[in-house]
């Protein structure tokens, strides 16, 4: 058993009602949920070292915007002095590298969002970028930033008037032989480069991506560029741009989301990321793809990294609205018989509203996690010059998997961090509860890295393209169900008893029925349409709602539901138990939501069906009662990080409302604006 003593006990108090009757250690499926002991332990350096750093002290009243921007960069420049990566990670290998990278924006990202999304955006997508779609002649702007930490970079695609139809991107690098440069040009407002995190205040770098024109007037699409944007020592904007902040946001303040527009404004040649195309000295396009394993390789991890850093911030995000949520219903008593209140956690209503996302916190980091590793495994063979089975089979299905899962993940913390922040009533609306930044600072999460909508489409495109196939291509298995269709379509739910339904057999076989009886559905409407004389595009926009998108949906939890209990399987015996019954609560509360279908579609008939999943979902809920506090205690952060007078470790809410309500600045001043709104002259009452 590994030694876990670096993980700090948590203090005796309130909590201990319902800790005592847990029947697992906490500590171990806190290790069990992040998967390696040393990246767990890297975790908490981080957390206890900033915790020290008075830079990183929590403001009792919310920043300025311009000061939350002022304080994300220093404490960025403050995390890049600390250095926390090991010092053998330049040396070790490309999963190892990665999974460290993830864990050290992870463990930020939980303290403050702002400054995770500028080390995300400006050092780790940018690097990775110059090394998947670059060559050595880029390796100088690589050393720069993620070595030296001297070059802050940003990603600039989406367009003012274009963002998930990159097509249609209208920036341009037209190549001029006679200097040997691309000359980027924006040619009118509604190109302008927009929301790219980084370029408002501080970044001196873009990754540009535009429309390369050689000088024959051909147009060969988007490409990637690496273009200087301000001088490092004044962080003054060079001629040729007119770069702006976007301004105040709901949320994530402390990124300088900003635009640009390219005014003939030259770049190097060998600015351009060449490594799947190149223009040379004289002009000439030349393409690379003599080599598509690398070509394939650098597709997959440049089109799906970013969208798993999201699922896996996104899962810190949940596990700390459910910590918060749970601690406050553990100790806030309400009613109760005879005078003697309860907890608001020993009422059903209150344990159906909240642990169900309890338990897709857990579900959901065993997903990312299992996931994690088998996306860098195959990343890291490919970029070795490994042969990669069926690599191009395998780049699309992991693309229709995060495209779907990305959706699945954001949307449902989203709709967490609101139930959270409802359950723990008025209380729940003060600022330092936490909930509603974690909230706000989430949300963008739902459109950026592609718009959630859009993203689940393509997913459904996917397995569309799996069912008109005569064999279906699934390297990594999601959809090898396709191929026992019929069989599956002739199910019918026969079960008699709860006990059958909590069943792994009964949750992965409904869930075939389910996708398959979509995948069917969904055809038939988009083979409609176009029998009515719809073209293609046209057919899938009437195909969305209650098809396409349902599908999409489905899709991601079979996926996340695969994983997790392949990760599950894998975890000691102490803690299978209660593993067992939060992936049963999991899997049965996502099937509450597609009752309809299953009855639509004729897999179920009568009330056992509904009743038996409805009645099964209230049994776990009420099991889980004596663990529940236990499990997040599991997922939550340390209580700094945490940030929750609501959430804290210790249970004592009352003492620390009182603190909290008490030292709040000017909580017990007249205001100081009282003479103008007194009445003039003052009454005597």
């Amino acid at each position: 058993m590994e030694d876990l003593s670096f993980v700090p006990d948590l203090p005796s108090g309130p909590l201990d009602v319902y800790r005592n009757r847990s029947s697992f250690d906490w500590k171990r499926l806190k290790l069990a949920l992040e998967g390696d002991i040393e990246l767990l332990k890297l975790k908490y350096r981080i957390w206890q070292t900033l915790e020290r750093d008075p830079l990183f002290a929590h403001s009792p009243v919310t920043l300025s915007v311009e000061e939350q921007k002022r304080m994300t960069q220093l404490q960025l420049r403050r995390i890049n002095q600390l250095n926390f990566h090991p010092k053998d990670l330049a040396t070790s290998s490309y999963s190892k590298r990665t999974r460290t990278v993830m864990t050290i924006n992870e463990a930020i990202q939980s303290l403050n969002p702002s400054v995770s999304v500028k080390m995300a955006i400006g050092m780790y997508l940018f690097s990775n970028a110059l090394l998947s779609l670059g060559t050595e002649r880029h390796l100088k702007f690589y050393e720069a930033t993620f070595v030296d930490r001297q070059l802050l970079a940003s990603f600039a695609l989406t367009e003012i008037a274009h963002g998930s139809d990159a097509r249609l991107m209208r920036t341009t690098a037209t190549y001029d032989p006679h200097h040997k440069q691309f000359v980027l040009h924006t040619p009118d407002f509604e190109a302008a480069k927009c929301w790219v995190g980084n370029l408002g205040r501080t970044c001196t770098h873009t990754l540009l991506f535009a429309q390369l024109i050689t000088p024959d007037g051909t147009n060969h699409g988007l490409h990637a560029f690496v273009v200087p944007i301000r001088d490092a020592a004044t962080l003054e904007t060079y001629p040729g741009l007119i770069v702006g902040d976007m301004g105040e946001k709901i949320g994530v303040n402390g990124i300088d989301n900003g635009f640009i527009m390219f005014n003939q404004y030259r770049i190097p040649r060998e600015n351009l990321l060449n490594r799947t195309a190149d223009v040379t000295e004289d002009g000439t396009y030349e393409s690379s793809f003599s080599d598509p394993s690398r070509i394939l390789g650098a597709a997959l991890e440049n089109l799906s990294a970013g969208r798993i850093g999201i699922m896996q911030e996104s899962c810190h995000s949940l596990a700390s609205a459910v910590a918060i949520a749970i601690r406050y219903a553990a100790t806030r008593t309400q009613f109760g018989e005879r005078d003697k209140e309860i907890p608001l956690i020993e009422y059903s209503l209150h344990q159906w509203r909240l642990f169900g996302y309890v338990s897709a916190a857990v579900v959901f980091r065993l997903f990312v996690e299992n996931f994690t590793r088998v996306y860098l495994g195959i990343v890291e063979k490919s970029n070795s010059g490994m042969k990669v089975d069926n690599l191009s089979e395998t780049v699309s299905e992991i693309h229709a998997m995060v495209s779907s899962c990305k959706p699945l993940l954001t949307w449902s913390v989203l709709l967490a961090a609101q139930h959270c922040r409802e359950a723990c009533g008025g209380h729940g609306f003060l600022k330092c509860a936490n909930l509603g930044d974690i909230r706000s600072n989430h949300e963008p999460t739902v459109t950026y890295e592609g718009d959630n909508n859009v993203l689940s489409q393509q997913a459904g495109n996917w397995l569309l393209r799996q069912y008109s196939a005569s064999t279906v291509d699934s390297p990594l298995g999601t959809a090898l169900f396709l191929n026992r269709t019929r069989d599956i379509l002739g199910q019918t739910f026969s079960c008699t008893t709860t006990d059958e339904v909590k069943t792994k057999q009964f949750i992965t076989s409904t869930y075939e029925w389910l996708l398959c009886y979509l995948i069917k559905e969904t055809h038939n409407k988009y083979e409609a349409e176009l029998a009515r004389g719809l073209s293609k595009f046209e057919a899938r926009a009437k195909s969305q709602v209650y098809k396409w998108k349902t599908l999409g949906k489905v899709y991601a939890e079979h996926i996340v539901i695969m994983f997790a209990l392949e990760s599950l399987e894998k975890k000691e015996k102490g803690l299978q138990p209660v593993l067992n019954k939060l992936f049963s609560l999991y899997c049965l509360w996502s099937l509450d939501c597609h009752l309809v279908e299953l009855y639509q579609g004729g897999y179920a008939r009568g009330e056992a069906c509904a009743r038996l999943v409805r009645e099964a979902v209230m049994e776990l809920c009420d099991d889980l009662k004596g663990e529940v506090v236990s499990v997040v205690d599991a997922l939550a952060p340390t209580d700094f990080v945490l940030h929750s007078v609501l959430g804290k470790s210790d249970g004592n809410l009352y003492q620390n409302l009182q603190k909290a309500l008490f030292s709040h600045p000017g909580a017990f001043e007249r205001a100081p604006w009282w003479q103008q709104v007194v009445p003039t002259p003052a009454s005597k009452l």
